[in-house]
């Protein structure tokens, strides 16, 4: 795929959704394709504890992971220009939706219930999904948070058929129609 040129990423992207949805595989493409760096708000977070999410969960509970995780975001726009990928969770907090305006775009990555679980259903890496009904709680999850999600700056419609080259392409063109956010030649 062709670098971009002269276009310049002038703000974070802030890759939101679902577990699942995208936001790594995708972020990663798109980072490659702008010639920014990636950065993934989970990675930070476990190599800053030097354990996986799942042990921050299970020793330390839910909320300390989450004030962990608005600290990094915070970091993590305050540097240049990247593409952020960020937990599923993320976008929930209401200071982490209003940072990431303020300081760059928040960009939904949304996918359907399908190929949510398509996508998820044979990883055991994510905590919240160790439950007896994970299915199930995967939808409940994704009807409570898709509202929240919907608050996002753009949203961009995931597409099973879709490779990962055309989805971080289809983002691309969302995010042109927001001045400010890509530099044109």
């Amino acid at each position: 795929m062709a670098r971009q040129g002269q276009r310049g990423l002038q703000r974070p992207v802030v890759l939101v959704g679902m577990m699942g949805a995208g936001k790594t595989a995708v972020g990663t493409m798109l980072a490659r394709v702008l010639g920014v760096p990636f950065l993934d708000s989970d990675e930070e977070i476990v190599r800053a504890a030097q354990m996986p999410i799942s042990e921050i969960f299970a020793r330390d509970g839910e909320p300390f992971f989450r004030a962990r995780e608005s600290e990094v975001l915070a970091r993590l726009l305050g540097d240049a220009p990247a593409v952020i990928s960020t937990g599923g969770g993320a976008f929930l907090s209401e200071a982490n939706r209003a940072l990431i305006a303020r300081q760059g775009i928040s960009v939904w990555l949304k996918a359907d219930l399908d190929l949510l679980w398509q996508r998820v259903r044979h990883k055991n890496t994510r905590p919240l999904l160790r439950t007896a009904d994970p299915k199930g709680t995967l939808e409940t999850l994704l009807a409570a948070r898709a509202p929240v999600y919907a608050l996002a700056q753009v949203a961009v419609e995931a597409e099973p058929e879709l490779s990962v080259e055309h989805m971080a392409q289809k983002v691309i063109g969302a995010l042109k129609a927001h001045p400010g956010v890509i530099a044109e030649d």
